[in-house]
Parts: C-alpha cells; structure tokens; sequence
C-alpha cells in the first residue's frame, strides 16, 4: 500500500510538474501565484509519501529478523514437546535456545529504538526547509531540463547534473520518469563531462519558460541553457556557478525613423488592403505552423525588395504575390512593416491613451467592454483592417502547439505595431506592455468586440492629463562611477539582417533595468502642486544629445560592454524585440550638468523631511530598495544620493524608493 501511494504520488508530481514548467512567463502574476502554490502543495504530499514508503521499507526489513525466526522457534518447542523421543535432543538444545531468545529479545528492543529515532527523523525532515542541501562531494547537484534541439524546434529534456566549483567540471546524465512508477528519475546514461566558461541568468522576457540560465562550455559550442524547478533552485546553481546577471542593451531611438528608414511611409488603401489580405492568404496556406512565426524577421534586403514591388507607382492595387519567390519570414516582415510605416497607427493617435487607460482597469470585465467601445470608434478602414488582422491572428494563435505564438507571444510582437505612440516619452515606453495587453484582449474576445454592438451604457476611460509636465530622470542602480556625458553612436542596420548593432566605442551607462521591472497595473491619478512639481523637474545629468545642426534632436543610443552583454538579445531578430527594452529617453532639453543635479535634486528642502505616497507598486530588486504596494504611505521622505531615487522609511524599514513612484504630501 505504501509503495502504490508512493508511485502515484511521484506520477501526480511529475505529471504536475511538467505541466508548472511548461507554464508561460507571460501569464499574469496572480496566475503565476496560484500554480506556485499547487506545485509546492503537491510537492509537499510527495514529499511526505515519500519519506512514508521509506518508513515502511525501513521497518519491514527489521522486522524480518524476528518474526521469520520467532514462529520457527515455536515450532520446534512444539516439536521437542510432541516427541518424546527428541527429548535428548531438546537438552541438547536448550543452550542455544536461551541465547537465541536473548538475541530475538535485544533485536525487539533494538528495533523499537531505532523505530523512534527514524521517526523522528521524518519529522524533522518534514519540517526543514526545502531548499536544505546535505553535504555531497559535489559543490552542487540535482535534477534540471535541458533544451535541446530537434528537427522541429526544441524539447526539454530532464537530466540529472553535478558541478564540482574547484575543477569547474559539469555533469549530466539523462534522467528517465516513466509512468506507473517503474523508473522515478532513474539516471540511464552515462554521464556527458563538461569544463565550465560561464553561466548567466537567463531573462524571462528572452524565452517562454521560468527559472532558465545559459552556460558556456569549453567541449560544445554556442550556449546550453538549462531550466531549474524554482526560482531557488536556480539561485543555488547559479551561486555555485559563480553566475552573472545578464547585461541588456538599451536603445533609444526614434520608433519611425528607424522603422521606416529602409522603407516609406503607406496608407491605409485599396493596395494597402490587398497586400494585408495576400500575405495572410500566403501564411494561412502554407505556413501557418512554422516555429516562430511572426517572430522570426526575414532579411531586410528581401523586405525591401517585397514592398518596393508590391507598392511601386507602377504596380497595379491588386498585385498578386508570388509565393515561390518569397519566402514566408519575408512574407510575415513584410506585413508587419506595412503596419508600422503607415502614417497613423491603425488604432490611431486619438485613441491611444484611451485604449491604455481602459486597459490598467482592476475590473477584467470592463477591460473588454471599454476595448469593446473603443474599436467600434475607430474609422472604418482601420476597423475594417483591424479585423482582418486580428480574424488572422486568432488563427495563428489555435496553432500555439506547433507554432508556438500563443496570445500573449503574438501581444508582445503586435502591441508596438498596432498602437505607437504620438510621441516617444518615457510614459510611452513604459506602456509597451499595456499596448500588449489590448491586442489580446482583441484575439481572445474577437467574435464579441467585432461582430457585436457595444454597450451604450459603458463609461469610456477619460486618460487624466497633468497639469504641468513633469521630466523623467534615468534610475540607476550601478555604484561605479559615472561620466557626465557620453558619446553617441548612430543605430546601424545589417542589410542583410533584420538585428539591429551599435558602436562597441559607446560609453557604458548604469543598469536601468529596475525602472521597467516594477509593476505599473494600478493606474493612479496623482495631483502635485506647483512646488511639488518644482521639486520634480530635474533633468538627467550624465546623459546628453546634443542639437543637429538643423536643431532637431538626435537619437541616442545607451549600450554596455560587449563582453558582458546576454547572449539571449542575439537571437531577437526583429525591431520591436529592441523596441520593448527601451527604459527612458531623453534629449538636449532636459541636459544638465552633475552641479545643477546637485541643486535641483536638493528640492530646496535641505534638512526637512516629509511624507509620501505610492502611486504604483514596486517589488525591490536590491537588498538596499523597498517593497510597497499602491498606497503606501512612506515617512521621513528626503532626497538620496542615488539620482531617481528617494530615502524613505516604511514599515519599519529604510531604503530607497523610484522618485517617480511617489507623491508628496
């Protein structure tokens, strides 16, 4: 009974845990929540049932050393008893029987001492903590998946590894989990030996899986990147591992310049609409199911070429593609830059902030029913075009399996595209994400928001327009030294290649990864009074652009060391992946100098400390940051050292909080 609770519990496990591993990153937080809770619930009963069977086992095999011997003996007492004639021998016997039953009485006692000290045993392991490693002979093991390619795609693969840190040896054997409980994690293989290069943290917005690092080995060329089963277990691979954090590079550009500079600008027209439908028409025929799809950029070159032919002066409107001259990656760009260098959105400017605001809404139901309302007001070409995008993209999205662009993935690539902003300021980057969250909520509720009335009754979103502008300065968290100024380098493009590469020459700037880490999903209308919006007006000092010579403002380009950049960017081969990292703009009307920072970050409130409220909740990514949710009211409010962040105390705790998260009071 033991061993079959213990083989349904470690299928139930296995079987949990795949489907956890397997569960996207872009799942919303809640979500995430819950499904980390079920695994650590199952992984609990597995836990218990497991150290249950091993009980059994354990009290079985002791038990064997009396009650196997003890009936014997009974039997022979009887024996000697019921013959008379083995009387003689019985006499003969009684010495080894007395020390017999002296040892059958010492194994009893032994067994139920050893009994209570196993249990006990079990309790405590029950309750240590998880994470506990014993001491091995190996700086680091257990159980991780491999990716591993196949014609196909890609498949996960669950080997068991070791590390040994002195040598810098890697190890990992193939580990087999087959149902009914006849192979639990058996390790079959013998094991592939690897010299250690390096090891990086892998990001979650870089790859449809949680709790995955990239390493480098000497024996294999390019990367391995392997999945842990939590984000603990990770942390204690990657300290063994000595692993870094990736570094990413940052662009700040102009979204249409860049866009649009290999290509021109396109209407929404009757060839407009005929390119639309050929090129859905083509990927719906023959390549709906490709890996990638949408995601995969073909070459600019071939691009350029599909849209100077397709949208020549001389070409017809209903021009016909031909599908064994272009390739699908080329059809998919293709379309996609038609989308992007159209002269308005097709969402439209006017609607921009309305669609954000309705989607920062707590209320899910309102969410659909205000995006409802709001695509009914467009006009009626980009309605029109909209739902024939989106009547396609449904498609693509039923075919997850085998393509996998679910529609979160096809969010991420469509958001940006259907939705830029007027103009690029650092609120608009920061709602890349909600200009997401709109393109899926048009595939999941397509049949609803296009081919029904909306409610009259829904209070359209009013987006909340500020009083005075207020600028942004660049959070950094880096402890170095920085350089007032830096140089520059244009952003160059492959013509060969859809990636994107700058000047290794670029001079390396402090980490902002953490101004677009904090959640942003309350939306909050927060009023400032005019001292207060004084107080938040610093410019950032150790960035500058300067004027072109015809007074426009240059496009800047921030960039890191190419040694220490993530290998994981290498792979994103389309514009929008380098759209999505952009963290902060800013331009020679917001330069100063490090001595006005020193003056304005003053606030003229030398010695005066003061109390604030959170406008958004924020998850600390450093020991020295806090952690609030939206509302929190923080004392001793003062001005750090740190440009972009403030030192507040909450809760009890002091440390820093985003200047741009707060109000005062």
């Amino acid at each position: 009974d033991g061993k079959k609770k213990f083989d349904k519990e470690s299928e139930k496990y296995y079987s949990i845990l795949e489907k956890h591993l397997n569960l996207s990153a872009k799942k919303k937080e809640s979500h995430l929540q819950d499904a980390d809770t079920q695994i650590d619930r199952e992984h609990q009963n597995f836990y218990e049932a497991s150290l249950e069977y091993v009980f059994k086992i354990q009290e079985v095999q002791e038990k064997k050393k009396f009650e196997f011997v003890e009936p014997l003996l009974a039997f022979l007492q009887g024996l000697f008893t019921f013959y008379h004639e083995g009387y003689e021998l019985a006499q003969e016997f009684a010495p080894y029987k007395q020390q017999l039953q002296f040892n059958l009485q010492n194994t009893r006692n032994n067994f139920e001492s050893t009994r209570q000290e196993v249990e006990r045993l079990m309790q405590r392991m029950k309750s240590a903590n998880q994470d506990y490693r014993p001491p091995s002979q190996w700086t680091m093991e257990g159980y991780l998946y491999v990716q591993e390619k196949r014609p196909l795609g890609f498949t996960w693969v669950k080997h068991y590894c070791t590390y040994d840190k002195g040598t810098k040896t890697f190890t990992m054997s193939i580990a087999e989990t087959k149902s009914g409980g006849k192979v639990n994690g058996l390790v079959t293989s013998s094991p592939e030996m690897f010299k250690l290069k390096s090891c990086i943290r892998r990001k979650t917005d870089s790859i449809d899986k949680r709790f995955c690092f990239d390493i480098e080995v000497f024996e294999r060329p390019g990367i391995i990147t392997l999945q842990a089963f939590s984000e603990s277990n990770r942390k204690l691979w990657l300290e063994a591992m000595d692993g870094k954090e990736p570094v990413r590079i940052f662009f700040v550009f102009s979204f249409n310049i860049i866009i649009c500079f290999l290509f021109f600008i396109v209407f929404l027209n009757e060839a407009g609409f005929n390119f639309v439908r050929k090129c859905i028409h083509a990927v719906e025929t023959r390549g709906i199911t490709i890996l990638g799809l949408y995601r995969i950029g073909g070459v600019n070159s071939k691009v350029q070429k599909l849209m100077n032919t397709i949208f020549s002066p001389k070409s017809p409107p209903d021009m016909d593609i031909d599908m064994e001259l272009w390739d699908n990656k080329t059809i998919t760009s293709g379309l996609k830059n038609y989308l992007r260098c159209l002269s308005e959105p097709l969402m439209t400017f006017k609607l921009h902030k309305d669609f954000i605001v309705a989607v920062k809404s707590d209320d899910q139901n309102y969410r659909v029913e205000a995006v409802h309302a709001l695509v009914h007001k467009l006009p009626e070409k980009n309605r029109e075009m909209l739902d024939i995008l989106i009547k396609h993209l449904v498609k693509v999205s039923l075919h997850s399996q085998q393509n996998l662009m679910t529609v979160s993935n096809l969010g991420v690539i469509f958001g940006p595209t259907l939705m830029r902003a007027q103009e690029e300021t650092v609120a608009a980057m920061m709602n890349i994400k909600f200009q997401n969250i709109v393109v899926e909520i048009l595939i999941e509720h397509y049949e609803k928001i296009f081919h029904t009335a909306p409610d009259p009754n829904i209070p359209l979103p009013q987006p909340q327009s500020r009083s005075s502008s207020r600028r942004t300065r660049a959070i950094c968290l880096s402890t170095g030294s920085r350089k007032p100024k830096g140089r520059y380098t244009p952003c160059l493009a492959d013509p060969d290649s859809d990636s994107y590469s700058s000047s290794p020459d670029s001079t390396p700037m402090g980490s902002i990864e953490s101004l677009s880490s904090h959640s942003s999903e309350q939306n909050s209308t927060t009023k400032c009074t005019p001292s207060q919006l004084r107080e938040k007006s610093g410019g950032i000092p150790w960035i500058a652009s300067p004027p072109s010579s015809n007074g426009q403002k240059s496009s800047g380009l921030w960039t890191t060391s190419p040694e220490s950049s993530s290998k994981e960017d290498a792979t994103k081969t389309d514009v929008e992946s380098d759209c999505q990292s952009v963290a902060s703009v800013t331009g020679p009307d917001n330069a100063s100098s490090p001595t006005d920072l020193t003056k304005k970050s003053s606030y003229s409130l030398s010695g005066l400390k003061r109390q604030a409220k959170a406008m958004y909740s924020c998850k600390a990514e450093h020991s020295h940051e806090l952690s609030f949710p939206q509302g929190a009211i923080f004392s001793n409010v003062y001005p750090s050292v740190e440009p972009g962040w403030l030192k507040a105390t909450y809760e009890g705790k002091t440390g820093l909080v985003p200047e741009n998260y707060v109000v005062f009071l």
